[in-house]
């Protein structure tokens, strides 16, 4: 059925169902309408981005890599003195 160049179906209706299988359509239809609005705002935010090239990322990270490398306790290690997860005490066996 048309009316006005638009089919029912493309308005949510469909003949020889109930009232509520049309609505539900429609509601469907929204839902994908306000999906379709959320990512084209994502994309909106992902195109604003200041993008850089990889190389000079990696530049960048390598050069933060050796500026903290003294405080990084993967490198330097942990002293026994200070080690929170070390056992303090030895177990005794009575």
């Amino acid at each position: 059925m048309e009316r006005g160049g638009v089919s029912a179906c493309c308005l949510g209706l469909k003949v020889g169902v109930s009232l509520e299988e049309g609505m539900s359509g429609r509601v469907c239809s929204n839902n994908s309408v306000m999906q379709a609005r959320r990512t084209v705002e994502q994309l909106r935010v992902e195109a604003s981005m200041e993008r850089i090239k990889i190389s000079t990322a990696a530049a960048q990270l390598v050069q933060y890599c050796q500026e903290h490398s003294r405080s990084d306790p993967l490198l330097t290690g942990i002293s026994a003195s200070s080690n929170p997860f070390k056992d303090k005490k030895t177990c005794v066996l009575l």
